[in-house]
């Protein structure tokens, strides 16, 4: 397990040296993005229209931060990772148009988007639940926010970061895929409890 600390932009060669449970801190710039803004994005995409913010080469984070405005002056005060299961349905299109190179959540992501990692070369690292103070600590600025119409947790905000992290790799371009596999581990082990139990 290796340390990568990446600059925002971030390469698809730089991504595709990251394997999975490998740690990683971002520097640069990170956008917000949950369930309303995806769908949002996706219409664009569709309609060939440009989005009024980069994701190109940028990291993507399943967040809903808390926020506050000092004058006119957004500041955040928790940022926390959202239940990325919820973005699945979106993800596969959302990173061929894109060209996200890390997406950040927690709860991990299924087999479609492991494969849409591979083929565009993204990675999903998981952020600690309940660390959303830890996530504030290391966004230094607000840059914008857009799709402001969509409720302060559904709109896309833009964010300067400094360390941002610890993140763990639990999808890499190679197709693995850490959530899956702890799960088809509980299932074997199951089986055996089952098996002992029976016999």
């Amino acid at each position: 397990m290796s340390l990568h600390i990446l600059k925002t932009p971030i390469s698809r060669e730089e991504i595709q040296k990251i394997k999975l449970k490998d740690t990683v801190y971002i520097t640069g710039t990170i956008v917000t993005a949950r369930d309303q803004a995806h769908r949002r994005a996706l219409s664009y995409f569709r309609e060939g229209k440009e989005l009024p913010f980069k994701l190109e080469e940028r990291a993507l984070f399943h967040c809903g931060p808390v926020v506050k405005k000092n004058d006119a002056k957004w500041q955040v005060i928790a940022a926390g990772p959202t239940t990325s299961k919820r973005m699945d349905i979106f993800e596969e299109e959302f990173l061929k148009n894109s060209k996200t190179r890390v997406i950040i959540g927690k709860g991990g992501m299924g087999r479609k988007t492991t494969e849409a990692m591979a083929k565009y070369g993204a990675i999903y690292c998981a952020f600690t639940g309940g660390a959303a103070a830890l996530g504030a600590k290391a966004i230094k600025d607000v840059k914008g926010v857009k799709w402001l119409d969509l409720g302060i947790p559904e709109a896309v905000w833009i964010l300067e970061v400094k360390d941002f992290g610890p993140l763990i790799v639990a999808i890499d371009t190679h197709k693995n895929n850490l959530f899956i596999d702890i799960e088809k581990e509980v299932e074997m082990k199951k089986q055996k409890i089952l098996a002992k139990l029976q016999g």
